[in-house]
């Protein structure tokens, strides 16, 4: 089945961009958002706007959702009204939010009862890779549904992947964020460490992501961290809670991970000290504070 009208529940730093990717891509996308304006956004560049779930899933051959956190999803999903209740039978729900695997197998077996096809399709890229289509897709759910969505895929990202059954996605996802936190807070200790000694932290850097030590996290991120720039392509807020999901599951699967678990406990600090709207490089902050450094 060809995909050609799509619902784009969410239209927030992520989904806005992706959802306007889809529009200029041919695609019709009708978008809803809890505040209007970002609706209005997506129309003004070609979009269609709803002011209901009901409205946005009627006529749709997929619906993509991109929401902060488990709850927001099951209630969009399987709650009244929700998109379970309205879409058609046969339309393919792709959750493209970060939310706890178990969460994700359960929505996708409740869909499946009601005629629908899901997959959990979670990204990694940020604010950058939505606007640039360039987003990491990490898929579960079936082979043939990952099929039929794979054109649209194709369009917000370069690395779509399917990576299992249902719930997959999601832990592949919940272990991406384990390592961003970890890039992100070795990144925050080496540049503090190079100014304490005087070292010009451009050069430095430069030379860092020409070897081993070079990741996509201080490609995008070491500039925006030298001038101490936090405004959010990723929030503290949303991170805390995607590295709540790790140490969860973690725990769960009777799985060790020390130093994941030590960089949770300073992203969730950063995050109950008030900081959780910047953007997640401000561990930063965090480092300077402990090392009684003041940029």
């Amino acid at each position: 089945m060809a995909l050609q009208k799509i619902a784009f529940v969410g239209l927030g730093i992520m989904g806005l961009p992706m959802a306007r990717n889809l529009v200029r891509a041919g695609y019709t996308v009708t978008g809803h958002n809890r505040s209007r304006g970002k609706v209005d956004a997506l129309v003004a560049d070609g979009g269609v706007g709803a002011d209901s779930v009901a409205d946005a899933v009627a006529d749709a051959d997929a619906v993509i959702t991109m929401l902060p956190d488990s709850p927001d999803v099951e209630a969009l999903l399987a709650g009244e009204g929700g998109v379970f209740s309205h879409a058609r039978p046969g339309t393919l729900v792709i959750d493209m939010s970060t939310i706890r695997p178990d969460v994700s197998r359960t929505l996708a077996q409740q869909g499946q009862e009601r005629g629908l096809k899901v997959l959990d399709a979670p990204v990694s890229g940020g604010e950058a890779g939505a606007i640039e289509g360039a987003l990491s897709i990490m898929v579960g759910g079936e082979q043939a549904d990952f099929d039929t969505a794979r054109p649209v895929f194709d369009v917000l990202g370069k690395t779509p992947v399917l990576v299992g059954p249902h719930g997959a996605g999601q832990t592949v996802k919940a272990a991406n964020q384990l390592i961003v936190a970890g890039h992100l807070q070795l990144l925050a200790e080496a540049l503090v460490f190079l100014e304490a000694h005087g070292v010009e932290t451009g050069p430095g850097l430069e030379v860092l992501g020409g070897g081993l030590a070079g990741s996509t996290v201080l490609q995008r991120k070491g500039e925006a961290m030298r001038e101490r720039n936090f405004q959010p392509g990723f929030r503290i807020a949303l991170h805390d809670k995607d590295l709540r999901i790790v140490t969860d599951a973690a725990r769960t699967s009777g799985v060790t991970v020390p130093l994941g678990a030590q960089v949770a406990q300073l992203v969730g600090s950063l995050n109950r000290q008030g900081h959780g709207d910047l953007d997640h490089s401000a561990l930063l902050k965090l480092v300077e504070e402990l090392s009684g450094r003041k940029h």
